[in-house]
C-alpha cells in the first residue's frame, strides 16, 4: 500500500512539474538578417522581400515592422529581425503576403537604391 501511494505521488509531482515548465514562455527568438528586394504586398501596408539572397528563401513575408518600410519599396535592404511561424503569420491581421518565410522586422539598413 505505501509503495502503491508513494508512486502515486511520485508521478503526479513529475506531471506538475512538467506542465510547470511546459506553462513557461519560450526562450526569446533570436534575430538574424536578411536582404531582398521591398514590394508592396497585395494588401495596404503589406510588404514582402523578394529576390533574396541565393541561400534561403526565395521571398520574406514582413508579419510586422518596426521601421516604415514604404518608402523603400524598389530598394535592396538590409533587414533584421525575427522568424514568425508560417501559421501565425498567416493569420495576422493585416496578413501578409504568401512567402517562403516571415519575420517581424526590428531594423533596416539601406543596401541599394534600386533592385537589380
Amino acid at each position: 500500500m505505501k509503495r502503491l501511494l508513494a508512486g502515486g505521488l511520485i508521478l503526479s509531482c513529475s506531471l506538475a512539474f512538467g506542465s510547470v515548465l511546459a506553462a513557461q514562455d519560450k526562450p526569446p527568438a533570436k534575430e538574424h538578417t536578411m536582404t531582398g528586394c521591398v514590394q508592396k504586398g497585395t494588401s495596404a501596408d503589406t510588404f514582402v522581400l523578394t529576390n533574396t539572397e541565393a541561400k534561403g528563401p526565395k521571398t520574406i513575408g514582413i508579419v510586422e515592422s518596426k521601421e516604415n518600410l514604404a518608402p523603400h519599396v524598389g530598394h535592396v535592404i538590409a533587414i533584421t529581425g525575427t522568424d514568425v511561424p508560417a501559421k501565425e503569420a498567416e493569420s495576422a491581421k493585416p496578413t501578409p503576403p504568401k512567402a517562403d518565410h516571415y519575420m517581424k522586422v526590428t531594423s533596416i539598413k539601406m543596401v541599394s537604391t534600386t533592385c537589380k
